[in-house]
């Protein structure tokens, strides 16, 4: 993400240090990561010490401070999802897109977490991938659903 790009997230802020978590969850939100230089250009144009940024980016799990793919996978395998065969998704999504659970490809087009919970319990097992939720999955239906989004 080029500086020109991070400036105009700021100034849509109007360069308010209270402005600063929207501030990274939109830079973010477009290059799926937090850059040093991204977070030192904040820094410098809120006026903000540059180790006030980093402990805020690495204190909240929404941020991350390495490349993700451009499509975030996340399976849930708290227990009622688990009861109902998350494992077997999970091993699914591992084999489809070749990586393991904090993860992400070499072409950057998934990364993969698991979570203990979406909310969505009666829907098990369940997949959400870029916010999307698919409930009541199997492993093929996993599989078809990761090809929509290559």
């Amino acid at each position: 993400m080029d500086i020109d790009r991070i400036d105009q997230i700021i100034d849509r802020h109007q360069c308010e240090a209270s402005s600063l978590i929207q501030i990274l969850l939109d830079i973010q939100s477009e290059n799926h990561w937090l850059s040093k230089e991204a977070l030192t250009r904040v820094g410098e144009k809120l006026q903000v010490p540059f180790t006030r940024i980093q402990h805020i980016a690495t204190f909240y799990k929404a941020f991350s401070l390495v490349p993700k793919g451009r499509h975030e996978v996340h399976i849930c395998v708290g227990t009622a999802c688990h009861v109902r065969g998350a494992t077997r998704i999970l091993d699914t999504v591992k084999d489809v897109t070749g990586i393991m659970p904090g993860e992400t490809d070499m072409d950057l087009k998934f990364s993969l977490e698991t979570v203990n919970c979406l909310g969505c319990c009666a829907l098990g097992p369940v997949v959400e991938i870029d916010g999307k939720v698919h409930g009541k999955m199997s492993p093929g239906e996993t599989a078809d659903v990761l090809k929509n989004y290559e």
